[in-house]
């Protein structure tokens, strides 16, 4: 086989319809956009549009709000903390933020690492994150540890 040889498979490429190109192309005169009306020009055929009605999207109210500065915070359940511990990629001494990602329980800590009740937790364990939720803080206390948060106001 020699370069000049080359070839796509038969069928593999289809040439491309050449639209309003006369009445011999099989997409002539109009070019396929039938007659008159505002889909048939060209630019227009507006989304949502009603026919001079008042749109749905614009007749409904608004509602709700999206807070500009909201924290976002990588949430951790207990029960997977305890299963890192368990596993042995987490010492259960004294845990805080950079422990958690460094050992892959969380990916990135955002605005902080909050710490939720979900799961069994039976290790002894000093817990440092940004928030913690009521039942968290029960759960490591039950067990023998402690849970601190580092600002009150994440603790919910």
């Amino acid at each position: 086989m020699k370069l000049n040889e080359l070839r796509d498979n038969p069928g593999a490429t289809k040439k491309r319809m050449r639209v309003a190109r006369g009445p011999g192309s099989g997409k002539g005169k109009m070019g396929g956009r039938g007659i008159k009306g505002q889909k048939s020009r060209s630019g227009v055929s507006i989304n949502g549009y009603e026919g001079g009605q008042m749109p749905l999207y614009q007749r409904l109210p608004k509602r709700g709000f999206n807070k500009p500065n909201r924290k976002s915070y990588a949430v951790v359940n207990l029960g997977l903390i305890q299963k890192f511990i368990d596993a042995g990629k987490l010492e259960a001494g004294s845990i805080n933020e950079d422990t958690l990602i460094s050992s892959g329980v969380v990916r990135r800590k955002l605005d902080g690492i909050r710490v939720l009740a979900k799961g069994e937790f039976t290790a002894k364990a000093t817990i440092a994150v940004t928030g913690a939720s009521k039942a968290a803080v029960d759960a490591v206390a039950k067990a023998g540890g402690a849970l601190t948060v580092a600002n009150t106001a994440a603790a919910e």
